[in-house]
């Protein structure tokens, strides 16, 4: 089903009937009713229960079982993976989400990480930019017309998260220590790594629109890479 040498994308929307949401809650671990019990909104609550249970029911797939049958434990940073894995090869796989909208990815034999984020006006883009970005990015991202500079910024945004999530380091690696293609229509890039230059060349970066009004990366090594997408039904 998954070829060493496929990622497979699968996209998803989080807003679904109440009967779905309630069939989703059923196949949670305690651990993950207990976190969706904490949301204050009720819609929060309900696209969470419906993105694990979208995760449980898309691993199951893959893993030949049913999604309550598995564990998960979590990273420093919260990124989740098979307590015990029960695939030969391993299954990789990580998910993100953002508005009502979920994108998951997997692979076998290697660790991988995407971002997605809803494009959105931020008014203080710039500020967040001068703090986060690398000197050469926030170049890049200012000096280009005003009407480009929201996709630029999330453009860069989501491909420094999607390689973040990738080492599983989540935002304890400073985002202005590796540098990023960002300026629209440009390939997607990971163009230098601080104190480990050469290691860059050994990423790949993948950028698209999984919905209009979103964008989403994936961050993976190695380059021979086939995509495949998939809408989650």
């Amino acid at each position: 089903m998954l070829a060493p040498d496929e990622i497979h994308v699968w996209r998803a929307a989080l807003d679904q009937p109440a009967a779905q949401v309630a069939q989703f809650a059923r196949l949670l671990a305690s651990d993950e009713q207990l976190r969706a019990n904490r949301f204050h909104f009720e819609r929060d609550q309900q696209r969470f229960i419906v993105g694990r249970g979208i995760l449980r029911t898309i691993l199951g797939r893959y893993l030949g079982c049913d999604g309550s049958e598995f564990q998960f434990s979590y990273g420093a940073r919260g990124k989740p993976a098979l307590t015990n894995p029960i695939a030969e090869p391993p299954l990789y796989f990580n998910p993100a989400h953002s508005g009502g909208l979920m994108v998951i990815v997997l692979a076998s034999n290697q660790e991988l990480g995407v971002d997605v984020e809803q494009i959105r006006p931020i008014a203080d883009m710039e500020q967040i930019v001068q703090r986060f970005f690398a000197p050469s990015e926030q170049a890049a991202l200012l000096g280009l017309p005003v009407e480009q500079r929201q996709e630029a910024f999330f453009n860069g945004w989501t491909r420094k998260e999607a390689y973040l999530k990738a080492l599983g380091d989540g935002l304890a690696r400073p985002l202005d220590q590796f540098c990023v293609s960002l300026v629209p229509g440009e390939p997607a890039r990971l163009l230098s790594i601080r104190e480990d230059e050469a290691d860059a060349s050994h990423w790949f970066l993948r950028s698209f629109h999984p919905a209009p009004g979103y964008v989403a990366a994936v961050a993976v090594r190695g380059h021979a890479w086939r995509f495949n997408y998939w809408d989650w039904t």
